[in-house]
């Protein structure tokens, strides 16, 4: 039987299938945001508008090399080698012709370009795609089409931003994101167009193919803006490169207190402070006795795009409320609990309500600079549901300290960008850590549960599906451990750390114990051959009777490593620090290998 998401037809595809049965029921929601997505296009709109003079002034600066004559669409040779380092260069080629300037300019000015007519497109597909939002859908469409408005929103948030980041200078000494910066934004937008193609894999009707046609070539265009970025300066994405590229990365990080360059002074002794000591903005007690009584009220009194650091304080409690999420718009939330199994943020979503995996999440985040501490994440669905997020993270610089995550399969999404999970305890079976963002788990213990009869517990399945992509799963000084049923009965199910998603999935484990509840081959096929030879998987100096790597796995695309160098570049200091963040936050870590 097939164990996971995909069918056995669809080795490479998008689908996401249950373990076992599959029998979605729909929900009963619909939501109308579509002035409000109207009016984000608009603004977008304006960044492209500035974008398009800059390369109006690329047309005037370069106008002697003057154009084809009417009707003939052959590139310049400048585009022609661009396109050539990208995965889909005939797509390439044709975009770019399209974009004013283009057969005027250099390759440099194609790379800002590419970025411009990347954004367009993603912005014609938002505006579009609010053009069914009034369209009759039963429940799981509807579920599907408001994972992609999301999806969509957030993707041209972050194109806008890299186009800033690659623009021309002005001269004015504007902010701008680092060259991490704007591969993590890109590696998001493409993530974020996987998961939306995923919501709409298993089912079919009008609002598809109309989805369909907006969303055309849209993974693709990214894709391609990715290449072109990566080729015109970055490395190789601090992390390791796959086939043959074997360049080596400078260690871009200070260890010093053990405290990575991207947390502050001031939020670093906030994680430090027991509750008493921290003056939260917001308060959320259900006896009444804060500010609040529901998580879901504080989070809407939260600032949007808060510059300063603003603290929800979730007092002792059960809280089961509607899919708690921070978006988009709501940067540089903290959340302080009680405690694990005090503060319990809980549901019980899952697929067989009719929902995407992506809308089951007990709680997601979304909003740069998420930081949770002291708080039980829970889904309790349980594992006859099948996939059941109990907490979801696409957020940008996000910690996650001092929590449980608990559920079965699909526990906990790290959905994209940059997170850092320390001193966690995350429980589930199959696929329980998942998702396709640069993320270190550090001190965290990972038990997997006992799993339904004729069900194999996987502990990841990282879902990296381009070789550009910065991202991965780094498993760093962690206990991956049985859970106590799973213990008295660990001869009757196998344990295995991972299987490769999608066809560049990328997973390390590093000095880490492992007990004997893994199975002695260590990784599982996810379809017969697919992605064995294009995966990474790692393991370094991992120690316990699980960790033997003897009868391991012998995939083209599996190591042990060998190499402190290599294996460095999966540490917090060359994985996910690209922008000096983590000290600001305050969570202690290793920055590097050991202290």
């Amino acid at each position: 039987m097939n164990y996971g998401r995909l069918g056995a037809s669809d080795p490479g595809g998008s689908s996401r299938r249950s373990t076992l049965s599959e029998v979605p029921t729909p929900p009963n929601k619909k939501s109308n945001r579509k002035w409000a997505i109207i009016l984000s296009v608009i603004a977008v709109g304006l960044i492209v508008a500035s974008a398009v003079s800059a390369a109006v002034v690329i047309t005037s600066r370069t106008r002697g090399s003057g154009q084809n004559g009417p009707g003939i669409r052959q590139p310049t040779q400048a585009i022609s080698r661009t396109c050539s380092k990208t995965r889909f260069p005939s797509l390439c080629v044709n975009s770019l012709l399209d974009f004013p300037g283009s057969t005027t300019a250099s390759e440099q000015d194609l790379v800002h370009i590419s970025f411009n007519m990347t954004l367009q497109h993603f912005s014609k597909a938002l505006y579009s795609s609010t053009g069914i939002n009034f369209a009759q859908m039963d429940p799981r469409v509807q579920s599907a089409y408001e994972d992609c408005l999301e999806l969509l929103e957030d993707s041209v948030d972050a194109l806008a931003r890299s186009l800033t980041s690659v623009a021309p200078s002005d001269g004015g000494g504007n902010p701008r994101g680092s060259t991490e910066d704007v591969l993590t934004w890109l590696s998001a937008a493409l993530t974020n167009q996987d998961t939306c193609t995923d919501g709409f894999s298993d089912i079919s009707g009008t609002v598809k193919d109309q989805m369909g046609n907006n969303l055309r070539d849209l993974s693709e265009l990214v894709s391609n803006c990715l290449a072109i970025f990566s080729a015109s300066g970055g490395d190789d994405f601090a992390g390791v490169p796959i086939q043959n590229r074997r360049r080596l990365m400078e260690v871009n990080a200070d260890i010093s207190g053990n405290f990575p360059k991207w947390l502050n002074r001031r939020e670093r002794k906030l994680l430090s402070l027991p509750v008493s000591a921290i003056q939260a903005d917001i308060t959320v007690s259900k006896n009444g006795s804060g500010t609040v009584k529901t998580i879901a009220e504080a989070i809407k009194k939260a600032p949007e795009h808060s510059a300063r650091r603003f603290i929800i304080y979730v007092k002792e409690g059960r809280y089961e409320e509607n899919n708690l999420k921070v978006g988009r718009k709501k940067t540089n939330l903290m959340f302080i609990g009680d405690g694990k199994g005090k503060t319990v943020i809980t549901g019980k979503k899952s697929v067989q309500d009719g929902l995407t995996t992506f809308h089951t999440a007990s709680f997601a985040a979304t909003g740069a600079g998420f930081i949770a501490r002291d708080i039980t994440f829970e889904n309790y669905a349980g594992a006859a549901k099948h996939q059941a997020v109990a907490l979801r993270v696409g957020a940008d610089h996000s910690v996650v300290y001092r929590c449980d995550i608990l559920g079965y399969q699909d526990s906990c999404y790290v959905h994209s960008n940059r997170q850092f999970f320390r001193e966690c305890n995350i429980f589930g079976t199959v696929d329980f850590i998942f998702g396709n963002a640069a993320v270190v788990f550090q001190n965290c213990s990972l038990y997997a549960r006992k799993p339904m009869s004729m069900q194999k517990n996987t502990i990841t399945a990282q879902n990296r599906k381009d070789p550009n992509q910065n991202t991965g799963i780094s498993i760093h000084n962690c206990r991956i451990l049985a859970a106590p049923e799973l213990q008295k009965s660990k001869g009757s199910f196998q344990t295995y750390l991972g299987r490769p998603w999608k066809l560049y999935s990328r997973t390390v484990y590093m000095l880490s114990f492992m007990g004997d509840h893994i199975h002695p081959r260590g990784w599982l096929e996810w379809n017969s051959t697919f992605a064995l030879d294009t995966l990474y998987y790692g393991e370094y100096m991992n120690y316990g009777p699980g960790a033997a790597v003897g009868q391991r796995i012998k995939w083209p695309g599996y190591r042990v490593i060998t190499s402190a160098s290599e294996a460095n570049r999966f540490t917090v200091g060359s994985f996910i620090s690209g922008s000096a963040w983590l000290p600001s936050t305050g969570v202690a870590f290793l920055a590097g290998l050991s202290t």
